[in-house]
Formats: structure tokens, sequence, C-alpha cells
């Protein structure tokens, strides 16, 4: 396989975890009568220009089906975060009424509200059908496709130049990197800006994220990998700030190379300095983190299999892809872990990929009353915990895997 950025024949793994179904693939009853599709999930980093990328298997059509089942909005904390950056932004470079804002990948709506509440004309491109038609119940425009050169050259004779186009949590999702950058280029008006938001490597690897490993993901960004598939396809990064959001993340800010107006600020030096000083461009970075999803894995293993020794009920919360590949690459069934507890009414009633295991409403949880819940987006941990806190009436205790394993009580 060569680099989806640079054209370099790629030899040196950087993770594997086996084989395993795409993470969003939640299976009807129906469909566990029939066998699943499973994939190799491996990544490769590119020794030239340091992007780390799953090894291809299939196209992304297999991967964001009609019935892709993530939703933004169930989420109260990514809400937040969200109508927080859209105020920031209508601040930073004075939006208004006369201004145009485009979101790629705007799934269900989520962010692209808060900009129509503003009275701003706005647009969001969305290619699975089950999150488009919830943001266009909304009241959003939506074009309902994948983005890349192609679709922006459209949108421009549309009459779609955009003020605005804002990316969050999707530079990793797309297999023709260079494609999807080059339509951004093509897309912002001369002084327009861009902005993306996306998991940071440096802090996948220091947290020991493996499980935002799955499919869906193609490329594992770090700001150095970022800046350099940026500029070669016509942008120029001007500023960059570390979000807590998904474990770590970057927002970064770019302008066309060409037109741009903005100054570069002195926090796009400072992080380019830091990760090289945490080693980003050797290729020590990139030798051990096998063995930390390693002992991750064995280490939840053993707890399961203590607390199914001493008759503990074990239940999950948070059916999400992250938690499927932890559960996969474990090799957990519904024998360790009985059930998953979701407030997605599109997941509620369907099974975990892989592990089949069930995904219920809140509901049963009360009733059932767990002794251990093992919350696996751990990213919102504290807006679960604050949602169950009433475990504590049972004497139930929570349980994280990632980075290591940890049991509170309620």
């Amino acid at each position: 396989m060569n680099c989806r950025h640079c054209g370099t024949l790629l030899h040196r793994t950087f993770l594997d975890l086996g084989t395993a179904p795409p993470s969003n693939a939640y299976l009807t009853t129906n469909k566990l009568h029939a066998p699943e599709s499973w994939f190799p999930l491996r990544l490769l980093v590119c020794e030239n220009c340091l992007l780390v990328q799953t090894e291809d298997f299939s196209d992304a059509e297999s991967f964001f089906t009609p019935d892709y089942a993530y939703f933004s909005s169930f989420s109260d904390t990514w809400l937040t975060h969200a109508e927080e950056y859209v105020h920031s932004m209508i601040d930073r470079f004075s939006l208004g009424s006369q201004s145009k804002v485009v979101e790629v990948a705007a799934n269900d709506g989520y962010l692209l509200q808060f900009v129509q509440n503003e009275g701003i004309p706005c647009l969001g491109i969305e290619p699975t059908s089950s999150t488009a038609q919830a943001a266009r119940k909304k009241g959003i425009s939506i074009v309902e496709d994948f983005f890349g050169k192609p679709l922006a050259s459209s949108l421009i004779k549309k009459g779609y130049a955009a003020d605005l186009i804002t990316a969050n949590n999707v530079l990793a999702h797309v297999p023709d990197i260079n494609d999807f950058i080059s339509g951004f280029t093509m897309l912002l008006k001369p002084q327009g800006v861009a902005t993306f938001e996306f998991p940071h490597l440096l802090q996948m690897v220091q947290k020991n994220q493996f499980d935002t490993v799955y499919h869906e993901h193609f490329s594992y960004l770090s700001f150095t990998s970022v800046q350099t598939i940026l500029l070669k396809n016509g942008l120029q990064i001007f500023d960059v700030e570390q979000l807590p959001t998904h474990g770590g993340s970057l927002r970064i800010f770019a302008q066309r190379r060409d037109t741009g107006c903005h100054t570069c600020t002195d926090m796009v030096v400072k992080l380019l300095k830091m990760e090289q000083y945490e080693g980003i461009t050797s290729r020590k970075f990139y030798t051990n983190f096998q063995q930390q999803a390693e002992l991750v894995k064995n280490n939840l293993l053993s707890f399961l299999l203590e607390c199914k020794r001493q008759h503990l009920k074990v239940a999950a919360y948070g059916a999400a892809a992250k938690g499927n590949t932890l559960l996969n690459y474990a090799g957990v069934k519904p024998d360790l872990v009985s059930y998953v507890v979701d407030k997605n009414p599109a997941k509620q009633g369907k099974f975990m990929p892989g592990s089949r295991i069930p995904i219920l409403t809140e509901k049963y949880l009360k009733t059932n009353q767990p002794d251990r819940i093992l919350i696996l987006p751990w990213n919102i941990k504290e807006e679960i915990i604050q949602q169950l806190k009433y475990v504590q009436d049972w004497g139930g205790k929570f349980v994280s895997a990632i980075p290591d394993l940890k049991i509170w009580n309620g």
C-alpha cells in the first residue's frame, strides 16, 4: 500500500488490532442470523510525511451506509461545544446575514442549528441519509453527498462560496485526503477561513486511546502531518487551539495560501516544536503503541472474568464506535457484558457489531441494577456519571478501561 497523501510505499506497522466489523454497522435482529463482514484493522505510518493511516481493504461507502447510526445531538457536552464554537467564530470573523457558512459532515444539524438561529445563511454537506434527514427536520439545507473537488466545483457554480467552512471530526474519515482538502481551497472565498477539528495523534498515543481506531477513520493526525497535507493542497494554517474534546483534539484555522490575509500566530510554531520535542518526527514514537493496547485488553479481560467468577452483573454504557473497537479487540461477548445502554433510539433494539451484545434503553438499566457499568465513550465520562448518579442507590460502580483500568463509586 502507498501513502494516501504522498504516495510513498508503506511498510512500518503502527498498530495491529486483528480483525473487526465496521464499528457503526449495528445489527438488527434479522441480521443476527447472517454473517458479518470483518476487515483487518491495522495502522501504518508513512516515514516520509508521517501520516498514520489504516491499511485499505474497502471503500468509504462500505462504512458510511444510509442507516449510519451516529447522531451528534445525543451528547449534551458536544452540543455545548458546538454552540460555543459558533458564537466564537461569529465574533472573531464578524459573520452576519451577508456571510455564508458551510459545514462538511454536518451530521444531524447539531452545529448549523446555532448558525441558523443567528440568521446566517448556511449549508450542510452530509453523505449519510439517516443523519441528513434529521438535519432537514431542523430546517437546515443539506447536500447529501461526499465532499471533494467535484462537489466543491458544483457548489461554487450555485453560489455557495463560503466565508467559513467548518469540519469537525471528519478529516480522519476521508480516504482521499488530498481531494478533500483541495475542495476546501476551491470553496473558500479569497478571504475565507476553514476550521478543522480532529483528535490529536500525540494525545492518542500518550493517553493510550487505541480504541479510537476503526475502519471509518482512515487517518490519525499530528499537527506536523496536517500542516504538510494542507500546504500541498493550497491551504495555510494561521492558528491552532488545543481542545479537551475526544480525549484531546486540535482545532486548526486555515486560509487560502494565495489570498489569505490572517497573520500566523505564535501557537503554530509552538505546537510544531512541542510535537518535535515529544518525538513525533522520530521512529521511536511509533514503536510502543501495540504493547500499550495489549495491556489494556488483558487488564479488561481479567477484570470481566473476575466479575463473572464473583457472579457480579456487568453492563456497559454508550454504544459508541470506540466501544466496539475495544470489545472486539478484547473478544468480549454477552457472557461477560450482558448489554449496553444507549439513549440514541437509532441504536436501541439493535446489537453491537462483532460482539453482538444487545443495546437497550436506560429504563432497563434501572430495573436490572447491574453491579458494574463499563463506560465505553470515555470522552464524555463525566456527563455519563452525572446522568447515572442514581446507580449509587444500589451500590453500583463505574468502570473505564482507557487509558488504564479504573473502578469508582457512583
